[in-house]
């Protein structure tokens, strides 16, 4: 079937759109592109474009919940093949600031969540080989 339309980017509501964009960038690499104060683009090499918009009083998703103010997307990152490799990403992302908010049965899950500087869930997944 062909498409009515090319993908272009997912974009995420933040209070501050080039703190967040520099935080993925320091997670999936990249140089976020400020706009303007209220829109930065970030192209993640051999990854999707993910823009960040500014929604003054953003009110964070309340993870795991499903009836109310529940997440509406996430994104994954792949840390590593090794119990090793996912443990020093876990170290970096909460060096720059992320919050754990499940890693209960990690090992069985193979995936770690995690919030960004805004509240948005995100994850860690460990590569299956």
């Amino acid at each position: 079937m062909a498409p009515v339309a090319q993908f272009r980017s997912v974009v995420v509501d933040c209070p501050e759109p080039l703190e967040l964009a520099r935080f993925y960038a320091a997670i999936g690499g990249g140089t976020p592109q400020e706009a303007d104060a209220d829109w930065v683009v970030l192209q993640v090499p051999g990854g999707p474009r993910v823009a960040f918009q500014r929604a003054p009083g953003l009110t964070p998703p309340e993870w795991p919940r499903s009836d109310r103010n529940a997440q509406q997307f996430h994104l994954d990152f792949d840390a590593g093949a090794t119990w090793a490799e996912m443990d020093a990403a876990h170290e970096k992302v909460l060096a720059l600031g992320a919050r754990v908010l499940d890693e209960e049965d990690k090992e069985k899950k193979d995936f770690v969540v995690y919030a960004d500087l805004a509240g948005h869930p995100f994850c860690l997944c460990r590569i299956d080989s």
